[in-house]
C-alpha cells in the first residue's frame, strides 16, 4: 500500500505544470539531438545539461531523465532509417531494424521500437518504484567502510563491464580519480593539482568536464571524413502494426523487459549490456535464428525493451545509493550535487518529491515519446538529411555560452576545449571514457569516505574490513577483476566487443 501511496505522490508531483512541459522538452530536444548520427544520450545530457541550473532540483532531472529517454529513443530511429546507430546500445536494433527498413518496413521497425520501449518503461517503473524503498533502508545502515566498499566495488564492475582492453579500463579509472581530487582539500584546505589558478579551487567544473569529454570530442569525431557510403530511407510506408505483428514482439518485449531490468542495476551494465544479451537471447530461443541479421522483428523488441529497461533500472543504485553505474548516471549526480543535493539514501527522506516525481515522470516520459515520436518521423527523416558541417557550428557555440554561464569563468571555456580534445585522442587510442567519468564523480566520494573510516577509527586501516558488508563487497570486487583477467574470460569479452563493433 505505500508503494502505491508514493507513486500517486510522485505523480502530483511529475504532473503539475511546470514538470510536464520540462518533461515534453526533454524528450522532444533529447530526441532531436539523439537522432543525429554519432550523439548518444550521454553526449545529449552533457550538452544540454546548462539549461537546467535555473530550474527547481526535481524539475531539473525530470527534464534530464527526458532528455536520457528522448536520445536513446532518437539513436534507434537513427540506427533503423540509417544504418547509423546513435549510441551503442542502438547497434543491436540496426542489425534487423535497417533490414526491414530496406524490405520497406522502416514503419513497422520504428512502431516496434517505439511500442516495445514503452511496454519496458511501464514495468521498468514499476520495479524500480518496488526495489528503491528497501535499497533505500538498506543504505541507511552504510556507514563510511560500506560506502567505501561500495564505491570500489562499483568502480571495479564498471571496469569489467566497460569495451575493450582491461588495463585501458582501470587506466581511465584513475585518470578520473585523479581529476576528480582538483581543488582545495576539504580537510586541510591545502591546494591541490591547482597550479595556482583560483578558479580551480573549487575543483574542476562538471559541466565543462562532461561537455568536452563527450559533447566537442563527439563533434571532432563526426567531422571526420567517412568512406562508409550513406544509405537512408527517404520514405516511411505504414506505420501500426498488425494483430500478428503484436503477437510477435510481446513476447520478445517481456523477455528483454525482466532481462534488462536485472542487467540495468549492474555497474558498468545498462542499457548496451542489456540490449546485447537480449539480442543473443532472443536469437538462441528462436525457432527460425537464420532470420536474425535479415528483418527479424523479434531482433528489434526485444534489444530495444531490454535497452528501456536497463536504462531505467540503472537508476536504482543512483538514488537510492548515489553510486552512478554508467556515464548517464554519472550526469544525473552531476546535476544533484550542481543543486546542493548529496545523492543517496537521504534524497528519499530529505526529498520525496524529487524521489518519487522522478519515478512517476519515467513512465509519463516514455508515454510521451511513443504518442510525440511517431507522428513526427517524416520531421527525423529530413533532419537526416541536413549535413553535419551545417549543424555542428551552433551546437559548439550553445556548447561554450552554456558552459561559460555556470561560473563565468574563461577557464571553464579553456577546460571545455582541453577534455574535448582529450575525449577525442581517447577515442583514437579506443579508451572508453566511461570509466572516466565514474571515476571523477566518484574519486571525491571514494576519497572522503576513506579518510572518514580512518579518522573514526584513528588510523586503523582494519576499519575498512570490519564489517560483514565492507567485507563482502571488496571480496565481490577482488573476485569480479580476478576472473575477468583470466585468459577464457578475456578471450570471451574481446569476441563479444569485436562482435559490437562489426
Amino acid at each position: 500500500m505505500d508503494l502505491v501511496t508514493n507513486l500517486m505522490f510522485g505523480l502530483q508531483t511529475a504532473l503539475s505544470v511546470d514538470n510536464l512541459f520540462y518533461c515534453f522538452l526533454g524528450c522532444l530536444l533529447g530526441t532531436l539531438i539523439g537522432v543525429l548520427p554519432g550523439v548518444g544520450p550521454t553526449a545529449t545530457i552533457a550538452l544540454l545539461l546548462p539549461l537546467t541550473f535555473g530550474l527547481d532540483a526535481s524539475t531539473s532531472l525530470i527534464m534530464l531523465a527526458g532528455i536520457y529517454y528522448g536520445a536513446q529513443y532518437g539513436g534507434s530511429t537513427t540506427a533503423i532509417l540509417v544504418n547509423l546507430p546513435g549510441e551503442a546500445a542502438s547497434a543491436v536494433t540496426a542489425i534487423d531494424g535497417y533490414e526491414m527498413a530496406r524490405k520497406g518496413h522502416a514503419g513497422i521497425a520504428l512502431a516496434t521500437a517505439a511500442l516495445s520501449s514503452f511496454i519496458a518503461g511501464t514495468i521498468a517503473t514499476v520495479v524500480v518504484a518496488a526495489f528503491a524503498m528497501p535499497l533505500g533502508e538498506m543504505a541507511l545502515k552504510f556507514g563510511p567502510p560500506e560506502y567505501f566498499a561500495l564505491i570500489v566495488f562499483g568502480l571495479i564492475l564498471s571496469v569489467t563491464l566497460a569495451n575493450g582492453q582491461l588495463i585501458k579500463a582501470i587506466a581511465m579509472i584513475v585518470l578520473g580519480l585523479l581529476f576528480g581530487i582538483v581543488g582545495a582539500d576539504v580537510y586541510t584546505g591545502l591546494e591541490r593539482f591547482t597550479f595556482g589558478v583560483p578558479d580551480l579551487y573549487d575543483g574542476i567544473s562538471f559541466v565543462a568536464f562532461a561537455t568536452g569529454l563527450y559533447g566537442l570530442s563527439e563533434i571532432l569525431r563526426n567531422l571526420e571524413p567517412s568512406d562508409a557510403p550513406s544509405h537512408s530511407v527517404r520514405r516511411i510506408s505504414r506505420l501500426m502494426p498488425s494483430l500478428a505483428d503484436i503477437k510477435r514482439m510481446i513476447m520478445p518485449a517481456l523477455r528483454g523487459t525482466g532481462l534488462g531490468s536485472i542487467l540495468g542495476v549492474l555497474p558498468g551494465g545498462g542499457a548496451t549490456l542489456s540490449s546485447f544479451a537480449s539480442y543473443a537471447l532472443e536469437k538462441k530461443l528462436s525457432k527460425g535464428p537464420v532470420r536474425f541479421g535479415e528483418g527479424a522483428m523479434e531482433g528489434v523488441a526485444g534489444p530495444e525493451a531490454a535497452n528501456n529497461a536497463g536504462a531505467q533500472t540503472s537508476f536504482i543504485p543512483m538514488l537510492t545509493l548515489g553510486i552512478p553505474g554508467n556515464g548517464v548516471m554519472a550526469m544525473m549526480v552531476g546535476a544533484l550535487m550542481i543543486q546542493g543535493i548529496q545523492p543517496g539514501p537521504s534524497v528519499m527522506t530529505n526529498n520525496p518529491a524529487l524521489f518519487w516525481g522522478l519515478i512517476a515522470s519515467m513512465w509519463i516520459g516514455n508515454l510521451m515519446l511513443l504518442i510525440l515520436n511517431l507522428p513526427l518521423v517524416g520531421l527525423w527523416v529530413k533532419l537526416l538529411s541536413t549535413p553535419y558541417n551545417m549543424m555542428f557550428p551552433a551546437i559548439l557555440v550553445f556548447s561554450a555560452i552554456g558552459v561559460y554561464s555556470i561560473n563565468m569563468s574563461l577557464i571553464d571555456i579553456s577546460l571545455l576545449s582541453g577534455f574535448g580534445i582529450l575525449g577525442y585522442i581517447l577515442f583514437k587510442l579506443d579508451c572508453e571514457p566511461a570509466p572516466l567519468l565514474l571515476g571523477f564523480i566518484l574519486g571525491p566520494m571514494l576519497e572522503d569516505n576513506l579518510r572518514r573510516s580512518l579518522i573514526f577509527s584513528r588510523g586503523d586501516w582494519s576499519a575498512l574490513v570490519s564489517s560483514p558488508i565492507s567485507v563482502t563487497l571488496l571480496g565481490m570486487a577482488a573476485l569480479a577483476l580476478i576472473v575477468v583477467s583470466t585468459p577464457g574470460v578475456r578471450r570471451i569479452r574481446a569476441a563479444t566487443f569485436a562482435e559490437a563493433e562489426d
